[in-house]
């Protein structure tokens, strides 16, 4: 134990005693009835060296125990947790995050400057109700777009896992499912996130965490608008069954006037169309790969435009869903397309045979009832009585039913046809 300050017997009111820990959510555990066991003064703070109150408990079955590894001090300094080390608010490694919110703070290693320092820090921490951070990253004004597209939204279980069995691995393992390590093939000894410290993760060196998170933030795929400047809608994704239409409008609400916002529940996702092509590059930009409304993380794209859609999914002989569907004999064909111009278009608006007299076209029909017939003279062709003309002439060709119709339902072939036609024969 270091021989400084804060560590000796004399000054032990300086030595932290907590109540409770102070931990992220995938540390803590997915069990809301936790146990844990507290030890006053159990051990050194693996960064200010001074004795502090250690916690131990299992966030879960199958899980390994985890205990805290720094003090509330040092802890409250960089706002992380106290066992991983991860920043509270965006669950990332310190390294990221500064370099995300562009803050270098200086955290001195050499014991004298270090108890210093934190004798400072403490001051500091006392004078606030203990939420907010303190130092340099207490300052920043806000956050960073990147790190918000870094942020993990819901608690990372799997880090709790036991460690690999290193009598398995040797193949001299006898406990068999009672063994409370994990018996699986341990990573390649050459990854660099095989050799992780917790000095490095606390100062924000050498992390090899916060290498491959940042090498992943330079590699992140934008949304370019596309070219066509009628489209005015978003496509959000992954809404799940606690989003609603409210939650959506009270976040695109800042970016413009919306026109209309459809929700399809079947699908999990839902349009938001603005009045302005300005409004909708605007919250595409701001909301894509950022966009989170209770606690999820939602899916950001452009809307397509009908023509698109239209020459995508309309093809003759196949359906919306792709399939292909077989051609049904005797149906009439598509209707000619109508003229260019109004001039050259005849009044021919029944498609009736050209070749045919209009006063053919009139069908007889008896008076309605309670009409005297015309007088002798004045005959109508709309009134002649059904006996005294001939047969009605045959109608047009543009009106002639269609021939026989036949769906592939009526195929004899198909299955049941021939079951059906026995069981009527042994009927009669």
């Amino acid at each position: 134990m270091a021989t400084s300050l804060g560590a000796n017997t004399y000054n032990r009111q300086n030595w932290e005693d907590a109540d409770f820990p102070i931990l992220c959510q995938t540390c803590l555990g997915e069990n809301p009835y936790i146990r844990m066991t507290k030890e006053k003064h159990g051990k050194e703070c693996k960064i200010c060296a001074r004795p502090f109150t250690v916690f131990r408990w299992c966030p879960g079955t199958r899980m390994r125990f985890k205990k805290t590894e720094v003090c509330q001090t040092c802890s409250k300094m960089k706002n992380v947790c106290q066992t991983c080390l991860l920043d509270l608010e965006y669950g990332l490694p310190i390294q990221v995050r500064d370099e995300g919110l562009s803050i270098k703070d200086e955290v001195p290693k050499s014991d004298v400057n270090k108890e210093y320092y934190t004798q400072n820090a403490e001051r500091e921490i006392a004078n606030t109700d203990g939420t907010r951070p303190v130092g340099l990253l207490g300052k920043v004004p806000g956050s960073s777009e990147m790190l918000l597209k870094l942020a993990r939204t819901t608690p990372y279980y799997k880090r709790n896992r036991p460690h690999i069995c290193s009598f398995w691995v040797k193949g001299e393992c006898k406990r068999g499912e009672e063994c409370p390590y994990r018996h699986e093939k341990p990573t390649d000894p050459d990854d660099p996130l095989a050799d992780q410290n917790i000095k490095d993760r606390y100062y924000g060196i050498n992390d090899p965490v916060a290498d491959k998170l940042l090498k992943r933030a330079s590699t992140m795929p934008r949304l370019d608008p596309p070219e066509d400047k009628s489209i005015t809608t978003l496509y959000i994704g992954g809404l799940g069954d606690t989003v609603t239409d409210m939650e959506l409008r009270n976040h695109f609400y800042q970016f413009g006037e919306i026109r209309t916002t459809t929700i399809v529940q079947r699908q999990q996702c839902a349009f938001i169309q603005f009045a302005t092509r300005q409004a909708a590059e605007v919250a595409a930009e701001k909301s894509f790969n950022k966009l989170i409304i209770n606690g999820r993380r939602l899916t950001v794209k452009w809307g397509r435009s009908q023509a698109a859609r239209g020459k995508e999914g309309v093809r003759e002989g196949v359906s919306e869903m792709g399939t292909r569907l077989d051609p049904v004999p005797g149906l009439p064909g598509a209707l000619p397309p109508p003229p260019a111009l109004e001039d050259e278009a005849p009044a021919n608006y029944f498609n009736l045979d050209p070749g045919t007299s209009p006063g053919m076209m009139n069908m007889a029909m008896p008076p309605p009832p309670g009409l005297h017939p015309p007088p002798p003279g004045f005959t109508h062709h709309m009134f002649h009585p059904m006996g005294s003309m001939g047969p009605p002439p045959p109608p047009p060709m543009g009106m002639r039913p269609p021939g026989h119709i036949h769906y592939p339902s009526q195929d004899p072939q198909r299955m049941g046809a021939h079951g059906a036609h026995g069981s009527r024969h042994g009927g009669d």
